[in-house]
């Protein structure tokens, strides 16, 4: 019989080769966790660089104005550092300005409040006051809707408005019908009793014709304004009381889809939004 051929003493087992390929995986994996955390700013830049290159990868700015979206450079020292000494004097001031602002914000606040609510309040009863100084006149019912009174984010407006068919002043004049004239008029004592300022503007409707070439929309509408403050002045209506007296010609129509509508031939009385030169309540 054949004898087993009988295995040398110098083989190393299988075990052993996978355990030592093991074993080395395990420090290279050590080592490079130690080299990572000693970096080196220089070589990685370098490695950063090689890497982008060879992925084909560029860098992309992406400025935001005049201030680019990573930051603004900063400088690491104070150039030309200067010393500020303490001011008590400003310091000071700053002090009871603030302190002026902490304890007077809120009264200032509800003083505001408190007044806005009153302008409001003497609005309406201004508007419910032009209407039934209106309704009291029976030559005006004919041109009822011609009066409009409506608040404004401006204030007040008072508007005498062409109705088809139903003109407040005749064509190109700058002298109202006397009905007209007698509604300007109702109004202006209750104008004066309020210390708001008013503001006077005549409006034209687009397509009128002029047979004077130096005279048009803009001479018309604001001779139409202007002759509005002149009644309100004469029945009642302090001159100092005027803000302005403006011509819009047929700039700002009261109807934008339909700028030839005849009601956009108005004028317009504005009792503005603004706080009175001198309180309401003092006395001299």
């Amino acid at each position: 019989m054949a004898r087993k051929k009988e295995k040398s003493g110098g083989e190393i087992p299988e075990w052993l080769v996978t355990f030592s390929d093991l074993m080395s995986i395990l420090v290279c994996f050590f080592v490079l966790i130690i080299s990572f955390s000693i970096q080196d700013e220089a070589r990685l830049q370098v490695v950063a660089g090689s890497m982008r290159d060879a992925f084909g990868t560029t860098q992309i700015r992406k400025p935001a104005g005049v201030i680019e979206q990573q930051g603004n450079p900063q400088r690491e020292f104070l150039k030309q550092p200067t010393e500020q000494r303490p001011d008590p004097d400003r310091d000071q001031a700053f002090a009871e300005e603030h302190l002026k602002d902490t304890v007077q914000g809120p009264a200032m606040q509800t003083q505001r409040q408190e007044n806005t609510i009153e302008q409001d309040r003497s609005f309406a009863l201004a508007a419910a006051s032009i209407r039934q100084a209106w309704q009291d006149m029976p030559d005006l019912t004919q041109v009822a809707d011609n009066l409009i009174v409506e608040e404004t984010e401006e204030g007040l407006d008072i508007v005498i408005a062409d109705q088809q068919g139903r003109p407040m002043f005749p064509e190109g004049s700058k002298y109202p019908f006397e009905v007209t004239r007698k509604a300007i008029a109702a109004i202006a004592p209750i104008l004066q009793q309020l210390p708001n300022q008013v503001r006077i503007s005549g409006h034209t409707a687009a397509g009128s014709t002029f047979s004077n070439p130096r005279y048009g929309a803009w001479e018309l509408s604001t001779d139409r304004a202007n002759t509005v403050r002149q009644i309100l002045g004469e029945f009642g209506l302090a001159s100092e009381r005027m803000h302005s007296v403006v011509g819009r010609a047929n700039g700002e129509p009261f109807f934008p889809n339909d700028p030839y509508l005849a009601a956009n031939e108005r004028v317009k009385i504005t009792l503005l939004q603004e706080a009175p030169p001198v309180p309401t309540g003092l006395s001299p």
